[in-house]
């Protein structure tokens, strides 16, 4: 069974601001992390702070993330250098009568610490091909010693995270209800729209493609 139990915050994960809307549980840091693609690396540097849009994926109780042995990033993760993730999902712009009380309805989530190089490559890869398209990791070209040798894949633990989690309607103040303002959500929605294929590919599209477009 899958680990529901809540995370105790530290002090660099305690929710302060709207702290209602904390969530420690390990479900939840999960779902948010296996419905993303992409997530945003903070760190700092001698040249000052910076935060770069990353792929990633996740395997148990741990972020991944790949890239280029020669990469900036990469270098100095391997250093120890503290770092935070985050993710977020935008679900809807929020609408109230008063303008200072109109939101965002989101699922967002933030790990911090440092990551750790990961030595068997190959099957961490093979599990971010897995999340790209379930299937396709034994139907395109396995990569070759050169390209694993010029790759570095790292993780992070998911220790020490907190999410935070925004849905529902607009919270007005007593005095402005009567507002004649339209109050109300703007929901989003991630949509899968249909394959384009390569014009030269002949070849019969897969399950996970055919099934795209109903979310896989």
């Amino acid at each position: 069974m899958p680990d529901t139990a809540a995370q105790a915050p530290t002090d660099r994960t305690r929710v302060r601001r709207i702290a209602e809307n904390a969530h420690y549980d390990r479900a939840t840091l999960h779902a948010i992390i296996d419905a993303a693609y992409l997530c945003h690396l903070a760190f700092a540097d001698e040249k000052g702070t910076h935060c770069i849009p990353m792929a990633c994926w996740r395997e148990g109780e741990y972020l991944y993330i790949h890239g280029s042995n020669g990469g900036r990033l990469l270098k100095l993760l391997q250093k120890g250098t503290q770092a935070c993730v985050t993710i977020t999902h935008l679900d809807g712009l929020v609408l109230a009568r008063s303008a200072f009380n109109h939101s965002m309805n989101y699922r967002s989530a933030m790990v911090y610490g440092v990551f750790e190089r990961v030595e068997d490559k190959r099957a961490a890869l093979d599990a971010f091909m897995q999340h790209l398209a379930p299937g396709r990791q034994h139907e395109a070209r396995p990569g070759s010693d050169k390209e694993f040798a010029a790759t570095t894949v790292m993780r992070i633990s998911l220790d020490e995270a907190a999410c935070k989690v925004r849905s529902g309607g607009p919270v007005d103040d007593e005095e402005d209800m009567a507002h004649p303002a339209w109050a109300g959500v703007l929901p989003f929605v991630v949509m899968h729209t249909p394959p384009v294929v390569d014009p030269v590919c002949g070849i019969a599209p897969p399950a996970y493609v055919q099934g795209w477009t109903r979310g896989g």
